[in-house]
C-alpha cells in the first residue's frame, strides 16, 4: 500500500477477517484529492458510544498475569503500528488498520457499572489490570476522564488495579494514585518501545514522546507510587539493541520492576507492521523482517501460549539475556509489585462492609 495518513500509524485498512465483502479504494477516489493531498491524507477520528452492560473481561490466558481487566475504550488513537490488539476491532465490525485508531469506541458508563460489580457479593478482590487490551489514557481520557472516575471507584472500595500505559496524562490522576498507594492499591507500568523520538513518532505517533514517559515515572516515584517499566514490544532488528539504555533511564527516574515482552504480529497486523516498514525504512526491511522470523521459528508471528510473548530460538534467548544482565546492573526486579487485596471493602451509600 505504502500509503501515509498524517498522524496515523497504518495506511490503510486491511479486510476484516470475519467479513465476506471488502471495499477497497480504486484509482477513480483520487480524483477527490488534490494532488498536494495524495501522499498525505488527514482522516479525523470519530468516537461512538459503546452500550456494553458489563465492564470487567474475564481472561484466562496462562501467560497474562491477571484474570479481569478494564478497558475505558475500545480502539486506540495512539496509533502504534505493532499493537497485538489490532484485531479486536475486527469483531465490531471495523477493520484492524485505521479502523483501530480512528474509530473508537467509549464505555461511558464504565465507573458505574465498575461501582455495581464491586457491589455484588460474588466479587472477589483482586488486582483488575487497566488497561488490558487499549490504553486507558488515550487523548480522549483528557476530555472524558472515565478512567479517573474508575479510579476513584477502585479507591472507594479499595481494590487494588495495575495500570499500563504510554501516555503522560496519566500524571493528572497524582492525587488518586497517590491515596491509593498509602494503601498499597496501585502499581503503574509505563511502557517504553525506545527512546529514539524520530522513530517512535512514526511507531506510535500519539503516544508521549520517550522524554514525556520518563518524565511522567519521575513525578510517579516522587510521589510515592510504585512505578516500573514495560519494555514492550520489542521488535528484533529495530529495538532491542536499545533494552540497555532503556532500563538504564528508567532506574534513574525511581523505577522499582521492569518486564519485558516481544512484539506480536497476529492476523492482520503482520501485514500493516510489513507495510509499515517499507514505507518507513525501506533499507532495514529484509533485516528487521527475518530478526523477528528468527524468534518465531521461521514465521511472523506465534499464538501459542508463553511462546508469543517471549519468543524461541537462540536470538530470543541472546535478547531476554540482554535484559536481564542490564536489569542486574541497575538493581531493577522483574516481574510486578505485589498489591493489598485484604483492604477491600463494599460500599452501598453510607452502608460499608469490610470484606
Amino acid at each position: 500500500m505504502e500509503t501515509k495518513v498524517a498522524g496515523r500509524g497504518s495506511g490503510y485498512n486491511p479486510k476484516n477477517r470475519f467479513e465476506e465483502i471488502v471495499i477497497v479504494p480504486s484509482d477513480e477516489d483520487d480524483r477527490f484529492f488534490p494532488d498536494e493531498d495524495r501522499a498525505e491524507r488527514k482522516i479525523q477520528t470519530q468516537f461512538f458510544i459503546d452500550a456494553s452492560k458489563t465492564v470487567l473481561a474475564k481472561n484466562d490466558s496462562p501467560d497474562v498475569g491477571f484474570t479481569y481487566s478494564l478497558n475505558p475504550y475500545r480502539g486506540c488513537e495512539h496509533g502504534c503500528i505493532y499493537c497485538y490488539a489490532r484485531p479486536s476491532h475486527e469483531y465490531l465490525g471495523f477493520s484492524s488498520g485505521l479502523d483501530f485508531e480512528t474509530k473508537i469506541m467509549v464505555k461511558e458508563d464504565a465507573p458505574e457499572l465498575l461501582r455495581e460489580t464491586f457491589t455484588k457479593k460474588s466479587w472477589e478482590p483482586q488486582v483488575v489490570s487497566l488497561s488490558g487490551n487499549t490504553d486507558c489514557y488515550q487523548p480522549v481520557e483528557r476530555k472524558l476522564k472515565l478512567t479517573r472516575r474508575c479510579l476513584e471507584v477502585f479507591l472507594e472500595f479499595r481494590n487494588p488495579v495495575g495500570i499500563v500505559t504510554k501516555n503522560f496524562l496519566i500524571t493528572r490522576d497524582l492525587d488518586i494514585l497517590s491515596e491509593m498507594a498509602k494503601l498499597n492499591l496501585v502499581s503503574v507500568a509505563i511502557s517504553i518501545t525506545s527512546l529514539n523520538q524520530d522513530l517512535t513518532k512514526k511507531m506510535e505517533p500519539r503516544t508521549s514522546t520517550p522524554a514525556k514517559k520518563l518524565e511522567a515515572m519521575e513525578m510517579l516515584a516522587k510521589n510515592s507510587i510504585p512505578v516500573g517499566v514495560l519494555v514492550a514490544p520489542v521488535i528484533p532488528g529495530l529495538t532491542d539493541e536499545e533494552i540497555p539504555s532503556i532500563i538504564r533511564e528508567v532506574s534513574l527516574r525511581g523505577a522499582r520492576f521492569a518486564g519485558m515482552q516481544m512484539v506480536r504480529l497476529p492476523f492482520a497486523v503482520k501485514d500493516l507492521f510489513v507495510d509499515w516498514i517499507r514505507r518507513e525504512f525501506p533499507d532495514r526491511e529484509n533485516r528487521i523482517v527475518s530478526r523477528i522470523k528468527q524468534v518465531r521459528e521461521g514465521k511472523m508471528n506465534s499464538s501459542e501460549f508463553k511462546e508469543r510473548m517471549r519468543g524461541t530460538g537462540e536470538t530470543a534467548k541472546a535478547i531476554h539475556q540482554l535484559f536481564y544482565v542490564s536489569c542486574e546492573k541497575y538493581n531493577l526486579s522483574g516481574g510486578e509489585f505485589d498489591l493489598a487485596t485484604d483492604k477491600f471493602r463494599r460500599t452501598n451509600g453510607m452502608q460499608i462492609e469490610m470484606f
